[in-house]
């Protein structure tokens, strides 16, 4: 059973952008993506995948420390005190330039150079 499912799954399908943070030895490191672009790639048996271009910065950082954590967050879904809601994703990342998820993702997306592949380990949402 998917831990991605519920309210996250809908933060994450409402969400227009998503940050990506991973961790290097000069600090904390930023990166965005659309979101349509993983649902256009599937976010599946709690795996997220995205496209991935350039992503220099992000993938040392993944080499030293898999670690990645990820910010979804939307206007969009209610939650029980009023409208909007953001989930944190936690789990480890991969970017993957050769195999099935890397061809994939060169497909759909020809600039990419292969796909940035998280495992998801844990879900939290931000506003109760």
């Amino acid at each position: 059973m998917s831990q991605i499912e519920g309210v996250y799954r809908e933060v994450i399908e409402k969400s227009e952008w998503v940050a990506i943070a991973t961790a290097g030895p000069d600090g904390p490191h930023l990166a965005g993506c659309w979101t349509s672009y993983a649902l256009k790639l599937g976010i599946e048996n709690d795996e997220i995948i995205f496209p991935a271009g350039s992503y220099e910065k992000t993938a040392e950082n993944l080499r030293h420390d898999p670690r990645v954590q990820l910010l979804f967050a939307t206007g969009a879904v209610a939650r029980a005190s009023g409208q909007g809601q953001g989930c944190t994703v936690t789990g480890t990342g991969t970017l993957e330039t050769s195999g099935p998820r890397a061809d994939k993702a060169k497909a759909q997306f020809p600039w990419a150079r292969g796909a940035l592949v998280i495992k998801v380990t844990g879900l939290r949402t931000h506003l109760s």
